[in-house]
């Protein structure tokens, strides 16, 4: 069993708040919109990371994270991307491999609106853990924390870090 903390669009902001989370966890995914890498190197400190870039990531973030991350992670496969889409609704970059090739969790960014929807006809879970950063058009700031195990997402638990 695997407890996962789910985060995105930091755009370069990180706080003691997100930390104490970050040290609750075992393992922290980052969708994407990191900003200065310092927010990647202070929550790599702690626990282990997996993270892509995102649309306002530069050529660092970019030289040392992919676009698109799959694994299997406590027999669950997952993909994570920035900018993914959601169901029915995917993108033209993720549409196609999704049915062909559909990951157990599809985790995107981007949007900064946390979202959870299951996608009944390719057998997804789709999950935006809204923007945990202070930069954007969202009110409050959030993330996702989740266990997995066995082949099982489960506990899922939305973080509400307050008010940009």
């Amino acid at each position: 069993m695997k407890k996962i903390l789910l985060l995105s669009d930091t755009h370069s902001y990180i706080d003691s708040r997100i930390l104490h989370y970050v040290d609750e966890a075992d393992e922290i995914w980052h969708a994407g919109d990191i900003g200065d890498l310092k927010v990647t190197d202070a929550i790599e400190a702690l626990k282990p990371l997996r993270a892509v870039y995102g649309n306002i990531d530069d050529d660092k973030a970019r030289a040392t994270y992919p676009l698109h991350q799959r694994f299997n992670c406590e027999g669950v496969s997952v993909w994570i991307t920035h900018i993914g889409g959601y169901p029915p609704k995917y993108n033209i970059n993720t549409r196609d491999e999704i049915k062909s090739n559909p990951p157990q969790l599809f985790i995107c960014g981007h949007s900064h609106i946390l979202k959870v929807i299951p996608d009944k006809k390719n057998g997804v879970l789709h999950m935006n853990p809204g923007a945990a950063g202070k930069h954007g058009f969202h009110k409050v700031r959030t993330m996702l924390r989740f266990t997995l195990d066995s082949g099982n997402i489960e506990n899922l638990e939305v973080i509400e870090l307050g008010k940009k």
